[in-house]
């Protein structure tokens, strides 16, 4: 790592390496730590996009469900129920939900129902 520019108190501010590092964290912007503590609230009317996604998983298929509000707990409960709507594994991630599999039709039925717009 190459310091270009440091503050006052020797911090990075900015690395070849990395780019733009957080004053606060000091972890890249692009995936700093203290933005990714702060929640979002759930918003009424949801419009998720469901995907499919292959590169990088060695040829397995994972169905993808974006455009959700930043929410742990929020995410963490949606996708345990579509998990058990599916019948297989996933994980939430900050903002999409990867379930393990192609369940694009399952998860526009479950989604369907709870009464937000499913693209894709």
């Amino acid at each position: 790592m190459i310091p270009v520019m440091s503050a006052k108190k020797g911090r990075t501010v900015y690395s070849t390496e990395k780019g733009r590092v957080c004053p606060t964290c000091g972890w890249p912007v692009k995936s700093c730590r203290c933005s990714s503590s702060l929640d979002q609230a759930v918003p009424d009317k949801i419009t998720a996009r469901l995907r499919i996604e292959k590169a990088g998983r060695k040829g397995k298929t994972v169905t993808i469900v974006e455009g959700l509000p930043r929410n742990r707990e929020f995410l963490k409960q949606l996708a345990g129920e579509l998990k058990r709507a599916c019948g297989s594994g996933g994980k939430a991630g900050g903002t999409h939900i990867e379930i393990q599999g192609d369940h694009r039709e399952t998860l526009r039925e479950v989604l369907g129902k709870k009464g937000w717009t499913v693209k894709g």
